[in-house]
């Protein structure tokens, strides 16, 4: 879908661009967004190559086991589906990790790999389930304790005053983002329908054999 988005929006630019006779200034936007974004992504790669390799460590040392157990009253409430000691809980709790660190571009391939470990609990692959929802929406507000690097790059220097209102801000889109993904997993417009277990229906329609106890 985004590839049929971002098709559109280039030849909508391009044709747009033709018929006003501005089609140089749509070639000359396009190269200057390519050299800010080639600018951007060697910048960000001192920080990346420095948290991505501190969260190894911390994975390697058993330290994210450690996190896991302390969140477990948290994680047990918010992905009751999932179990304690599955290796969900530790991508799920190394991705929570980066994003509240603002290491956006280190939590995606986690936030991958802790999608693709709860796709392995659901039951109907071809929907989404309650935990794959529940962590999507706190992927997304998630709570910024650092600015993320993304911005700290493109500022250079980090205002105070935006720090607090930042974290303020992050926190209550996070809560509403859980409080909505509570409510609407319990209605009956988005309540997922248990998929049916093999052989399951079975009983109802088998003969019911004539035991002993039937022979009058």
């Amino acid at each position: 879908m985004l590839n049929y988005i971002w098709m559109g929006m280039i030849l909508i630019s391009v044709v747009v661009g033709t018929f006003t006779g501005r089609i140089d200034q749509v070639t000359q936007a396009a190269i200057d967004m390519a050299k800010l974004s080639v600018e951007i992504a060697i910048g960000l790669v001192g920080i990346m190559a420095l948290w991505l390799g501190i969260m190894k460590i911390a994975e390697a040392s058993g330290l994210i086991r450690i996190i896991a157990k302390l969140l477990r009253p948290i994680t047990i409430r918010l992905f009751p589906d999932v179990p304690d000691d599955h290796p969900a809980i530790g991508s799920i709790v190394l991705n929570m990790s980066a994003n509240m660190l603002g290491l956006g571009n280190a939590a995606t391939p986690l936030g991958l790999k802790a999608m693709e470990e709860l796709q392995e609990l659901n039951p109907d692959k071809k929907t989404a389930s309650n935990a794959m929802v529940m962590f999507l929406a706190i992927n997304t507000s998630s709570v910024q304790l650092i600015l993320p690097a993304t911005v700290v790059a493109l500022m250079g220097v980090v205002s105070a005053d935006i720090f607090i209102t930042t974290i303020l801000a992050t926190l209550c889109s996070t809560i509403a983002a859980i409080v909505i993904v509570k409510v609407l997993e319990n209605t009956k417009w988005f309540r997922l329908t248990p998929a049916p277990e093999d052989g399951a229906g079975d009983e109802a329609s088998a003969p019911v054999e004539q035991g002993e106890g039937d022979e009058r």
